[in-house]
């Protein structure tokens, strides 16, 4: 939403711009597997806490930038830095701590959450952008991380055992006690053991496909693509809020739908269809919402994160208690596949005047991603990775 607004006052390339979003969503992935390490040690409290921090004091200094650098420091690592620390790998922890019955459907709803936080507020962000400017709209996203401080500190417990319970619908069996060596130690540790098997390398590639055609290529230039084509950056901000509210939908029905079927055959609809989506994209663009552009943003809603709960089913499934760590790394991919998309998109931005390119890109490698995702085998029984 603030490409532009930037792009006009500094002078800064489109290009530019996206380096920076591409670190913060490269930070954003690569932090997941360590802040799930950290609140292993540390407990959940501790780190999503200091992670809104981070978020407050990067959001709220770049009122205060003046070259492109600074852009890349606050907005880039410490922003990134922040909402990794408290995104997927969240996720993943609070599923496998507090919920043996349910988990795809909690997994849906906390993904859901994580995607439609980000895509809801766009509206109010355009809003203060276009009336206020845009270091008003970055204070906004300073105070409401400051917001959900004391909440997160009065309200958030680490573990079920905290408020004298089990997990939802176990067992003192099911109970999963704190892996307590150094948080990068562990975080190291079960990649290389994770790392020998095909089925962690087939997870990165499909989500490192989901993350360049979502956050990298979808939430970083709808907007300003629209913006070519005649639309208001307003209304392309009200579109992508839409995406955010079918994708509570979408999410939600997945995780419902991973309790049931084969996580992987979810994964080869999600890829294959996404790709169609972005391959009838172009023609549909223009200066007024149509219907066309209209079911696109319904379709690519549900769609958006839908993959998470199949594959973090797949990686309990493979990976048993390490679950949380492996789903970071992969995660990581989906963040770094975000961020190349991100940075790719803007780079043909400036080199050919459109984006058009980097969509028909995109539809190709959603084809790679349902092969990846379908040869995958399944475990009858969990195999936890030793760390």
């Amino acid at each position: 939403m603030l490409l532009d607004p930037l792009h006009e006052e500094f002078g800064w390339s489109i290009g530019t711009i996206s380096g920076a979003v591409s670190v913060n969503l490269a930070l954003y992935g690569l932090v997941s597997p360590f802040a799930a390490a950290l609140m292993e040690r540390f407990g959940v409290r501790r780190v999503v806490a200091f992670a809104l921090t981070m978020v407050a004091l990067g959001a709220g200094a770049t009122v205060f930038m003046t070259s492109s650098w600074q852009l890349f420091l606050l907005w880039g690592v410490i922003v990134g830095l922040g909402t990794g620390s408290m995104a997927m790998s969240l996720v993943a922890v609070v599923v496998g701590r507090w919920f043996v019955a349910r988990r795809g459907l909690v997994s849906g709803l906390l993904t859901a959450a994580n995607a439609t936080g980000q895509l809801v507020f766009l509206p109010l962000v355009a809003h203060l952008a276009t009336s206020s400017g845009w270091r008003t709209a970055s204070l906004t996203v300073a105070g409401a991380a400051l917001v959900a401080l004391p909440i997160v500190v009065l309200l958030l417990r680490d573990r079920p055992a905290d408020v004298g319970a089990l997990p939802y619908g176990g067992t003192e069996a099911d109970v999963v006690e704190p892996l307590r060596s150094g948080a990068a130690k562990l975080a190291i540790t079960t990649l290389v053991s994770a790392s020998r098997r095909s089925t962690f390398w087939l997870l990165v590639t499909g989500f490192f496909v989901c993350g360049a055609t979502t956050n990298g290529l979808v939430q970083s230039h709808f907007i300003p693509a629209a913006h070519d084509h005649g639309m208001p950056p307003t209304t392309a901000a009200g579109l992508l809020a839409l995406v955010g509210i079918f994708d509570l939908v979408g999410t939600i029905f997945s995780g419902w739908l991973t309790d049931r079927f084969d996580p992987r055959l979810l994964l080869l609809a999600y890829y294959s269809l996404r790709g169609v989506s972005l391959a009838l994209l172009v023609p549909l663009f223009g200066a007024d919402v149509n219907a066309s552009i209209f079911a696109f943003i319904i379709f690519y809603g549900l769609d958006w994160v839908a993959t998470v709960p199949p594959t973090l089913a797949l990686c309990r499934e493979h990976f048993g208690a390490s679950a949380p760590v492996v789903f970071g790394w992969v995660f990581a991919s989906h963040q770094v596949g975000a961020a190349a998309a991100a940075l790719g998109a803007g780079l043909v931005r400036d080199a050919l005047g459109s984006y058009d390119l980097a969509w028909y890109g995109g539809a190709i490698l959603c084809g790679y991603a349902a092969v990846a995702s379908v040869v995958i085998r399944r475990r009858s029984t969990p195999a936890p990775v030793a760390v």
